[in-house]
């Protein structure tokens, strides 16, 4: 049965991730970076500003929500998925992947502010949204809005944290001799206690946890470059000079290698941030905030920091470090792990195993708070919810025993329905995150606090089902 599916399955991931998504991606990136002129380097300073916005006590703030969102994008895909660029496409992989950031912060900008715009307000005062919301209020189509939906439930809630439990389960058993069973279980009931708490739990875990997890990493990738202090000019110099002169891991002629480069510093760059696939604005609209814009900014923030801090975080260890050889076949956390062994000496495995541990966990978390917003979507209903919830702890706890290949390529196949859907929505939604952008540039030059207002956007209260912007 299983030859069959893939039969189907794998040619689908070949051409969608081959040749329609990161093209796709990109010119989108392209397209909003002119059309907000420049906002990620004009207003990056102002992103950081918005993070330290206050909420009441019983609200989501606008950083709680930024931290759900990073619980997501940052996961095994910035420990493994940087390895595997370096290791197939060279350390000009490097080089791409944050140009694929640059132009993907544009993208996060205007899809976490679609989603504050058409929030809706949960039983507990709280919000919800995403592109579900946003597709079947402003396109008026509840159909793709329950298609894409679906598609992120697949992937995000079950098939990506049995993913996230797996690299766990893998890290605790090299690191420490923990067998996957005791660690899956351990895990599985972590998750549920938080899980079982709402979305207000899953932001609190998530504003103390991802930032304990990158500074504990950061530290790592600051004492290589402080031991190595006297290559950084060369390290730098080998990733752009690799970039162009196609210094690659694979043999070939300069021209293949180049190509190389390119596809997977964009392919893994874009897996990671996750700008414009439509799975952060979920988190971004269960912020209270006082206009859509601060949650953009903050979303766009975050692409800034999975990729410029925590991806090159990653790449520096490995490429200072003597665990590169190019054709050597050695890639992902296999290669992190022996970088990281390189600078820290035999507290390496140790070390890695906590830093999966919290890289995948947030994960698990943060996915989930996508999940559970999409799952209310389709079917708003306790029991129906608390049935879900069981099936992603079943999925947490099957992920840590068993590697389950197929229902991840499975998975490849939703996401790529998800970004394609939530990309044409985006695109012609986009004069909403246009006017909400105006609005709050007009009113930061009056020297005042951005407060939105839905009759600022000329026809906007038709679209609202639940306005939260009187």
């Amino acid at each position: 049965m299983e030859a069959w599916i893939r039969l189907v399955i794998d040619p689908i991931n070949t051409y969608l991730w081959g040749y329609i998504l990161v093209y796709l991606l990109l010119t989108v990136g392209v397209f909003f970076t002119f059309r907000f002129g420049f906002l990620q380097f004009r207003s990056l300073k102002r992103s950081m500003q918005v993070a330290f916005i206050k909420a009441k006590p019983d609200e989501i703030s606008p950083f709680q929500a930024f931290a759900i969102g990073l619980a997501s994008r940052v996961g095994t895909g910035n420990l493994a998925g940087v390895a595997t660029a370096i290791s197939l496409g060279g350390p000009g992989a490097v080089f791409w992947m944050w140009c694929t950031a640059l132009l993907g912060m544009s993208s996060a900008f205007v899809e976490a502010t679609l989603a504050q715009i058409f929030k809706v307000r949960n039983e507990d005062s709280t919000f919800r949204g995403g592109p579900a919301y946003y597709i079947s209020q402003g396109l008026g189509s509840r159909t793709w809005g329950v298609l894409f939906a679906i598609s992120l439930l697949v992937a995000f809630g079950f098939s990506f944290n049995a993913l996230q439990s797996n690299s766990i389960s893998d890290a605790l058993h090299t690191g420490f001799g923990i067998t996957p069973i005791v660690s899956g279980g351990v895990v599985t009931v972590l998750t549920a206690l938080i899980i079982f708490g709402g979305a207000r739990r899953i932001g609190k875990v998530a504003e103390w946890l991802v930032p304990i997890m990158a500074v504990l990493y950061l530290f790592v990738a600051f004492y290589a470059l402080i031991t190595n202090f006297a290559q950084i000019p060369d390290l730098f110099r080998l990733i752009i000079t690799s970039a162009f002169n196609g210094q690659a891991a694979v043999g070939g002629v300069a021209g293949a290698s180049i190509k190389a480069a390119m596809e997977m510093g964009v392919k893994r760059g874009l897996f990671s941030n996750e700008a414009g696939m439509g799975s952060a604005p979920n988190a971004a609209a269960s912020a209270s905030t006082s206009h859509p814009a601060n949650q953009g900014l903050l979303q766009m923030l975050g692409v800034f920091i999975d990729t410029f801090v925590i991806c090159s975080a990653t790449a520096f260890v490995i490429l200072l470090s003597d665990a590169y050889v190019p054709g050597s076949g050695v890639k992902g956390a296999a290669l992190t792990q022996a970088a990281v062994g390189f600078h820290i000496g035999s507290a390496g495995a140790g070390f890695m195993a906590i830093v999966i541990f919290m890289f995948a966990f947030t994960s698990i978390l943060g996915n989930y708070a996508y999940a559970e917003s999409n799952m209310n979507f389709i079917c708003e209903n306790k029991k129906v919810l608390t049935i879900f919830r069981l099936l992603v702890l079943l999925m947490v706890l099957m992920g840590s025993v068993s590697s389950l290949p197929l229902v991840w390529d499975i998975a490849d196949v939703c996401m790529g329905m998800m970004v394609i859907i939530n990309l044409v929505a985006i695109l012609f939604l986009s004069k909403y995150a246009v006017g909400a952008w105006n609005d709050y540039r007009e009113q930061l030059k009056a020297g005042q606090e951005p407060i939105f207002k839905s009759k600022s956007i000329p026809g906007l209260d038709l679209k609202l089902q639940d306005n939260c912007w009187h």
